[in-house]
Order: structure tokens, then sequence, then C-alpha cells
């Protein structure tokens, strides 16, 4: 893992771990210094690029006699030694990356201010960076709407932001389709449509699923998307001007006792793109090499249907994949998909990704009973609270010490993330399957009816700021690059419905 980070400016700062918890520490066995006493030396400096291709100047001795050439370029080394430690390129004490920054830090190619690259966002958790503070609270069909474009198909995919270009997956269910679209940032303009594949579409799906409800990760060179059909699920690898790179059967996929479809979206991990297919059936974790697919690990999952996202924390000292589902919340290196730990939690089938704050994660479903659990991710599998609130096809997001759950009936709750005492409930509306995003000082919700709510996290009181309308369907989560908001939603219903991409923007 790179010993540089794109800093996430408004995360909030996280406890220093115990020493014993940190990884080992590793000296640094920088050679001796010699004194050297030829005449003086002409100093002058050359550029050095970074891994991260920042330009660093780094001194270069030149010796004025050739009797010194042997302590000038000691003198080199150490001085360049010395400015790759000041860049942050080497450090002489390897010290821990939370997944939440690694996440882009891992992927030169990737920008934190600009980039939006895969499910919830650049920090695994639904919040943005600095640079969306400025997105807009308030709008209409008719207000802070910079550009409207129609979206093809049926989805409930979210769009990603990479290097000023959008992207989703859609699918045309009377041709059994499917199809990942690249869009313009600036402009709304349709860049290109590729069709991926073609038949094979499951004969019953649960009427709040799509054919096209896993979201597009990307690595900053290359695009992932998963897609169900012909009782498999396959991953799709394309480049930015949609033309494909590989393909790759990630697991079995035929259910059969629940005939719901599918919804996890693709995770990446350093070289890795892992995709998940849980059901009744040989259900698995699956790892492919991000450049050219081979795949490098397995892991078997029980024979449980089940819909949610895996995600990457830094927590309890070290990276840990994090999934519920299966009445369990399990941990796994996502490394090596070895599983970490697991304890009974939450229920059957959930279909959020869990959420973490310190070292407690959070998870809340689902089917068939509802329940919201925070365990203390150290292994030890403690439970540290319960209630019977559920979110069942939406996430939660937490901050600060607090985590704030959009149930399914349309309750808003506040609950502190260490012992799960409720600060306050809210009455908005609901149904919900949209999943949070933070901007700024506030959350962006929306239920599926198009309504999106937009309050502070604020643990003394539910702090609404606006209440927006768009569409009358909001089933995708929202994304952000700077002071835009990206919401996919869709107006009419039966043969008349369309779906649309808003592009909204506030202050620069």
């Amino acid at each position: 893992m790179p010993t540089t980070q794109a800093v996430l400016p408004n995360s909030p700062a996280r406890p220093r771990l115990a020493p014993a918890a940190w990884p080992a520490k590793t000296p640094c066995m920088a050679p001796a210094m010699t004194p050297c006493t030829a005449p003086a030396m002409t100093p002058c400096t050359a550029a050095v690029t970074t891994p991260r291709n920042t330009p660093v100047m780094v001194p270069v001795v030149v010796s004025d006699t050739t009797g010194s050439k042997l302590a000038s370029v000691r003198t080199a080394m150490l001085a360049a030694l010395l400015a790759l430690v000041l860049a942050g390129v080497v450090e002489c004490v390897s010290r821990p990356v939370r997944a939440a920054d690694a996440g882009i830090a891992d992927f030169p190619a990737l920008d934190a201010q600009r980039d939006w690259p895969w499910w919830r966002g650049p920090s695994r958790n639904g919040w943005s960076n600095a640079s969306s503070a400025g997105a807009p609270v308030t709008w209409s069909e008719q207000n802070a709407v910079a550009w409207r474009t129609p979206v093809p198909g049926r989805g409930h995919s979210s769009p990603i932001v990479v290097d000023g270009k959008i992207f989703l997956t859609t699918a045309d269910t009377n041709r059994q389709v499917h199809s990942v679209l690249g869009f313009a940032l600036a402009t709304g303009k349709p860049l290109w449509k590729v069709d991926v594949s073609q038949g094979g579409f499951p004969e019953r799906n649960h009427p709040k699923n799509t054919e096209a409800t896993s979201t597009v990760a990307s690595d900053g060179e290359r695009l992932f998307a998963t897609f169900f059909h012909h009782q498999k699920v396959e991953l799709f690898a394309l480049g930015f001007d949609g033309k494909p790179l590989w393909r790759k059967v990630a697991g079995p996929f035929d259910p059969q006792r629940y005939e719901y479809g599918y919804a996890p979206s693709p995770l990446i991990y350093k070289d890795s793109v892992i995709v998940a297919g849980e059901y009744d059936g040989d259900s698995f974790l699956a790892a492919f090499n991000r450049k050219t697919g081979a795949e490098k690990w397995r892991q078997s999952r029980p024979s449980n249907i089940t819909f949610s996202s895996p995600v990457v924390a830094y927590v309890a000292g070290r990276d840990q994949m994090l999934l519920s589902g299966a009445g369990a919340v399990s941990s796994f290196d996502p490394e090596t998909g070895k599983p970490l730990w697991s304890a009974p939690g939450t229920t059957a089938a959930t279909c959020g990704t869990m959420v973490w704050d310190g070292d407690i994660v959070v998870a809340s479903g689902g089917y068939p009973k509802a329940e919201t659990i925070a365990f203390k991710a150290d292994g030890s599998g403690r439970e540290m609270w319960k209630n019977n609130q559920k979110c069942y096809e939406q996430s939660l997001i937490a901050w600060k010490g607090y985590v704030y759950g959009l149930t399914d009936g349309g309750v808003m709750y506040c609950w502190e993330v260490a012992t799960g005492r409720e600060m306050w409930k809210q009455r908005l509306r609901g149904p919900v399957s949209s999943s949070p995003v933070m901007a700024g000082d506030r959350i962006y919700w929306t239920n599926e009816l198009g309504t999106t709510y937009v309050f502070r996290p604020n643990p003394e009181k539910f702090e609404l700021l606006a209440e927006n309308q768009l569409g009358v369907e909001g089933f995708a989560s929202p994304a952000l690059s700077g002071s835009r908001l990206l919401l996919r939603a869709a107006l009419g219903s039966g043969k008349d419905r369309q779906e649309f991409l808003y592009c909204l923007e506030g202050k620069k």
C-alpha cells in the first residue's frame, strides 16, 4: 500500500489505536554518513517525479574533484532520501492508512477532489470531500438544474464520476440487453452506449429491483460492471471509451426460493475487483485481477439469498472487508478472502452496505425480521448494541460518533455509535431504497417518491434544511463531484416512464 494518501478534508479524526493494534514498525536502515573533507562542492537541484507524479526538488551534489566522488555520491543519495521522506514517498516507520483514504490513494489515476469512483463514493461510506461543500441545498425541475439528459432503459444503479465523465448501467428488458453508458459531466451529453450482453434475463425479479442495479466501479483507468444473466453473474471490464477489455464469469447465480434478482456492486481493492453472489445455491465471494481478469481467490458463502455489497474499511488496526447477510455480520481479509471473524446478527437477507465509526461496525436489515446491530470489529464478536429498526434496502451513514438511519417506513433516527442510545427520531416519509451521501455539513437522503431530504448531522436534534422533489421515483443514490450533485430519477409510469440523469449545481 502506498505511504502517501489522499486525505479527505472533512473526514472525522480517528482515535489513535493502542500500540499493539498497529502493524509492526520497520526501523529506518539508512547508511551512516561519512564526513567529507573534499574541497567545496557545487550544489544544484534536479526534479524527481514521485509515484503521485508530484515533482520534488532533490539536491544533487556535483564534485569539483575526482577524489571526493564517493563522498559526493553518498551525500547525494542521502539528500535524495531525505527529500523523498519529506515528500511522503518514503517513511522510516511504516504507519497504517485508513481504507477510507487508501481507497483513493491506491489508485493514482483517481482524484479525491473530483471523482466519485464507486458505490458510496471515494470514502466508501457516503462521505464526499471538502470540494463538495458547495453542492446545492434546494432544487426543483426549474431551479439549480445545470442539465438533464434522458437515460435509456431501466436501472437502479447509481452514477459514478471519473475524470469529467459519468458512468452508469441500464437494461432493456424487452430486448434483454445489458448496457453501460457514458456521459460528459459538464454538459450531460451522451458519449457512448455499449451493450455488453443479450438474453438470459431471469423470468422474475423483485418489483423494487431491476436488471441493472449494481453500480459501476472504476480504478481511474478501467470500468467494472456486473450483471446477472444466463444463471450466472458476469464481470465486465471496459475502457473509458466503452471498449471492452475483458469479461469473466464471476460465479453461478440461479435463485429458486426467492427470485428477486441481483444487486451487489463490484468492490475495488488494490489490484483486485471483488464480486459477491449470494443465493440459495453455491454462494461466493471472488476476486479478480483488475488488469487481466485472472481469478485471485474465491471464498464460499452460505447458501442464502442476500443483496448487500461488500465494503473495505480500516478498523481495529487493519483493512477488513465487511459484509452482512445470512444471519451474520462477517469480516474477511480483502487481500486473500479468508474469514477474519463472524458474529450472529441482522437477519437472513440484507441489502444495505455496512458502515463504521472508529472500531465499531454497524449493519441493518432486513428479511424476515428487523434489526440494526453494532459490533466491535476486533475479532471478539462483541455485540455493542442492537434495536428492532430496519433499513433494509438502504445503507446507513455514520459521522463523528453517531449513525443515522432512515427506516423503510420513513422515520429518521440518530443513534450513538458506542452505545446505541437513541438521540432523536423524526417522522418523514417512506418507502426508502436510496442510500445517503454527505457533502460539507449536510446529509442528502432520497425516498422512493423522488423526495430528497437535506439535513445536518446533528445529534442534538433533527435539523432539516430542505425538502426537494425531482421526478416521481427515486431508487438510485446520489453522486457528488465538486459542487455538482448527480441524481438518477424517473418521470411518468407504465409505458410512459422515462428515466433522467440530473446534474444539480450549487456554489463553486
